[in-house]
């Protein structure tokens, strides 16, 4: 079975950092994607997709520390759907993707996160998670 997901976005807003009981750094990160495409009467049409991504462990702290709203990241991981209860009691289902690597992709001077780069050119910076990483 393959369980994986690959993507290219801005971020949307800040991440947003906070830590598990246990001490573990969790970042949730909110992804735009887009397409464009004709419809069949001949008009462009724009669509976003919002993407929900969980970053975990030392990369949740640099996603949090050097990132911020409209970072152009590169995402690989898989998705993950978690059930939770609303306020009423209702049961609500969320579909996340849960990062294994983060690509920094800004150039330099681009995006709030825009990191330096030694020597000009364009910072590339990936995030893993361990092997054997944090469940969600």
């Amino acid at each position: 079975m393959l369980n994986k997901v690959m993507i290219i976005g801005r971020l949307g807003r800040d991440p947003e950092l906070r830590y598990a009981q246990n001490g573990t750094p969790i970042a949730n990160l909110r992804i735009a994607t887009d397409e464009s495409y004709t419809d069949r009467d001949g008009n462009k049409v724009d669509r976003v997709e919002w993407h929900t991504v969980v970053v975990f462990q030392r990369a949740a702290e640099n996603c949090a520390n050097y990132l911020g709203k409209g970072s152009l990241v590169f995402v690989e991981g898989s998705l993950q759907t978690r059930k939770w209860q609303d306020q009423s009691g209702q049961d609500r289902y969320s579909t996340e993707i849960k990062a294994q690597r983060v690509q920094f992709l800004d150039r330099r001077g681009e995006g709030a996160g825009a990191q330096p780069a030694e020597g000009g050119g364009a910072p590339r910076r990936s995030y893993q998670q361990p092997t054997g990483g944090q469940g969600g």
